[in-house]
């Protein structure tokens, strides 16, 4: 097949290059980067930068497989319609199923993440509260038009993005001497157990944590379904995505473990703030933390956008409830958002019964989910590629490769300390 999903129609096509990739850029940098990164670090110490240039070129090349099959076949649905159109209806509805789930968790993991954030000012409120007030404002956000909520994430991203850049410039000067204080320069790379303190298994199990950091890059192919020009968006929102997203980690995970000793940081709050206020700017921690903090509310709103798409996609193919597919006169499927929502719930909870390990365990649980739609993306991409004879008759190297890649992140996570 190609074109767009007939039984997808009325959504509205208002997605920049520049909202697709925000949009992605979005889902992706948030607590996989300024929380989950106290918890990969301890597992792999100063080598996690090998773990995060192995993900991201596993990252690269699913990328790559989505956008063949974006540019030729742009529905909302994306992988989880291109799965049972070229491997089984079953596995189409696998798809799906599993990305909404893990998403509703992984969106739920990011609220409580923000909780933690907002914790740093008012240490009386209790977390659950923080919760539900930040779901309530981010399903009205979702239920706008697409172009608004776009709008929305565009700005969002620019806040942290420019203050992943402002870290680094202010990282740097440190590490150089260029301030006040002496320079520390890169010894904390090799110090406390070495560059490898727990060898290269340690990179590879680092992969397991590093590669939640990367969940989100599959957005701009859910973005396809309401993009102005899929053909010339797509490949554009792509590169600009992947490889942005894989200078920033790299280079601000660098300087976070040469600014402070590795096995002194968790997830008892952001790595980035306890840096910052171990330097002892004044001012300079609270405002980390409140870039943390709308980094965290950015990755739930484009969590949520997908989510809802998702669900919108499931009802539109027959898998769920008819009405969940109706939209509403803005264009949104304002009732899959409401349904996707519900899910939410569960953070409340979950933070309010168990505020110290909440968001440890919305973390394993969507990393588990996020992996098995990858590998079926890899999958789906080499059964396309038999059924279409895209890039000739055999199927590319590199998505067998990616599959490869994802199976054994996924049997390493057995390893992983608990």
């Amino acid at each position: 097949p190609t074109g767009r999903a007939p039984d997808e129609h009325g959504l509205a096509r208002q997605l920049s290059a520049a909202h697709q990739a925000t949009m992605a850029l979005g889902g992706a940098i948030g607590t996989g980067l300024f929380l989950a990164s106290g918890l990969s670090v301890n597992v792999a110490g100063p080598a996690i930068l090998l773990s995060y240039v192995v993900v991201a070129i596993v990252a690269l090349l699913l990328t790559r497989a989505l956008t063949d099959m974006a540019v030729a076949y742009p529905t909302a649905g994306a992988f989880g319609v291109w799965a049972g159109v070229w491997v089984s209806p079953f596995a189409g509805y696998a798809v799906r199923v599993s990305y909404w789930l893990m998403q509703v968790i992984a969106t739920g993991g990011q609220l409580v993440a923000a909780s933690i954030y907002m914790a740093y000012w008012f240490p009386a409120v209790p977390g659950a509260a923080w919760v539900l007030a930040f779901a309530v404002g981010l399903l009205y956000a979702n239920s706008r038009a697409v172009g608004r909520l776009g709008a929305i994430e565009y700005w969002l991203v620019m806040i942290k993005v420019v203050a992943v850049l402002v870290f680094i410039v202010l990282a740097l000067l440190v590490l150089f001497g260029a301030t006040s204080t002496p320079a520390a320069g890169f010894s904390r790379l090799t110090a406390h157990g070495g560059f490898l303190p727990f060898g290269l298994s340690g990179v590879w199990l680092g992969c397991c944590f590093v590669i939640y950091s990367f969940i989100g890059t599959e957005i701009v192919a859910v973005t396809s379904g309401e993009a102005a020009d899929p053909a010339r968006t797509i490949p554009v929102a792509m590169r600009r995505m992947v490889f942005g997203l894989s200078a920033i980690y790299v280079a601000t995970i660098t300087l976070l473990v040469s600014l402070t000793p590795w096995n002194t940081l968790g997830v008892g709050e952001s790595p980035f703030v306890r840096v910052l206020a171990g330097l002892g700017l004044p001012g300079a921690a609270g405002v980390m933390n409140f870039v943390v903090l709308s980094a965290a509310l950015s990755s739930s709103n484009a969590n949520l956008y997908l989510i809802t798409r998702t669900l919108f996609s499931l009802a539109r193919a027959g898998f769920v409830p008819a009405s969940l597919g109706e939209l509403s006169t803005a264009g949104a499927p304002v009732r899959a958002l409401l349904v996707s929502g519900l899910g939410l719930g569960a953070a409340v909870l979950v933070r309010a019964w168990w505020p110290d390990s909440a968001y440890v365990w919305f973390f394993g649980v969507a990393l588990f989910g996020a992996l098995f739609v990858w590998l079926m993306i890899f999958v789906t991409h080499i059964a396309f590629c038999r059924a279409t004879g895209a890039r000739g008759r055999r199927p590319p190297i590199a998505s067998y490769v990616g599959a490869a890649a994802i199976a054994g992140i996924l049997a390493a996570t057995w390893w992983v300390p608990g």
